[in-house]
């Protein structure tokens, strides 16, 4: 147990650098309380004892702010950065090392059975805000980007970016190009195809002028209010 515990602590200390010891980790963070709740409901939910696991999963998520089903199956060394808002459903999967930032959600769309929840391959991060919807696998090694929403696989050594996500980074190559700053307004785009079929309408039609021109708008006068 001790050993265990001691493996835990190390590997938060290993990808954290504002940790700065052991008791600061184990007394101090919510992610690693969690983590720790979690394990105890685990136990007796593995036996049948479902109230008091989930007794043991809410007691802990009004304390900390993160929510992990006892149903859930979690590997070694998972790191829960900050934690605030986190939720991990049932059904869902987490292998060996992996760390998850605050807002992060591994849940369902409400659509599946059975299996509802995504599985995370080791050493997989996922980014704040995040969310993961969906019984299907994220490969060993994957990124997934701050805000990405994934609803499809995710393949090993992979990083999947953007709402929903794509894979533009993998095995070490830019497959794809994700512009999350300059951004297309939608509603202006919009308006361009409404005015393409608008024009294309109007030819068909014989007419030879579809809009006013600047000048023609700028001569008119403002309506007068009575």
């Amino acid at each position: 147990m001790f050993a265990k515990l001691k493996e835990e602590l190390d590997s938060i200390m290993e990808r954290d650098p504002a940790a700065r010891n052991r008791w600061e980790v184990y007394f101090l963070y919510s992610g690693f309380k969690a983590v720790r709740a979690y394990r105890k409901a685990h136990w007796f939910y593995v036996r049948g004892h479902k109230f008091i696991a989930r007794w043991l999963s809410q007691r802990a998520r009004h304390k900390t702010g993160i929510e992990i089903h006892p149903g859930a199956t979690i590997g070694r060394g998972l790191f829960i950065d900050h934690g605030m808002g986190v939720v991990i459903g049932e059904t869902a999967e987490i292998g060996d090392n992996c760390t998850l930032y605050q807002g992060v959600t591994l849940g369902g769309t409400g659509k599946d059975h059975g299996k509802r929840h995504p599985t995370l391959g080791d050493n997989v991060l996922i980014g704040s805000g995040a969310k993961v919807l969906g019984p299907f696998r994220v490969g060993d090694n994957a990124r997934v980007a701050a805000g990405a929403v994934v609803l499809n696989e995710v393949p090993a050594n992979a990083t999947a970016v953007g709402v929903p996500a794509k894979i533009v980074r993998l095995n070490g190559e830019r497959t794809g190009y994700l512009d999350q700053i300059h951004v297309s307004d939608p509603t202006a785009q919009e308006l361009c195809a409404l005015r393409r079929e608008y024009l294309l309408l109007a030819k068909r039609l014989g007419e030879s002028s579809v809009f006013p021109c600047d000048e023609e708008l700028d001569a008119k006068e403002p309506p007068t209010s009575e």
